[in-house]
């Protein structure tokens, strides 16, 4: 019904950059707030960025001011642009979308994850 496909990852070298895309296809009536996640081997799930329909953007400590989300609502597409990469940055990073579903002469909101991508940022 709604698909979240990702491209972009791959082996970088520290302080490296990396540029994540993420395109929304399916029956969509409009898409929300979009989001980048990310798991390392042995943790859990975290926050990288998030941005709304608006355009407001999120980011945690870890990743502010080397990372910038950004997305096109024309073309249903979130993208990561991630610089300055370290080591710990390695993980599986995942897109996250909230999308409104029709539902008869209303709509609903759902939630939707991407398969996932791998960065590894290594020497």
């Amino acid at each position: 019904q709604v698909q979240l496909v990702e491209s972009g990852g791959g082996l970088v070298q520290p302080g490296g950059s990396l540029r994540l895309s993420c395109a929304a296809s399916g029956s969509i009536f409009s898409i929300h707030a979009m989001g980048w996640y990310r798991q390392a081997p042995g943790k859990q799930r975290e926050l990288v960025a998030t941005i709304t329909s608006g355009g407001s953007t999120n980011y945690p400590d870890s990743v502010k001011g080397r990372f910038t989300i950004s997305r096109d609502n024309a073309k249903n597409a979130v993208y990561l642009q991630m610089s300055s990469l370290k080591p710990e940055d390695t993980a599986v990073y995942y897109c996250n979308a909230e999308i409104f579903l029709r539902v008869g002469r209303s709509t609903d909101l759902y939630d939707y994850w991407g398969q996932g991508t791998q960065v590894t940022v290594s020497s």
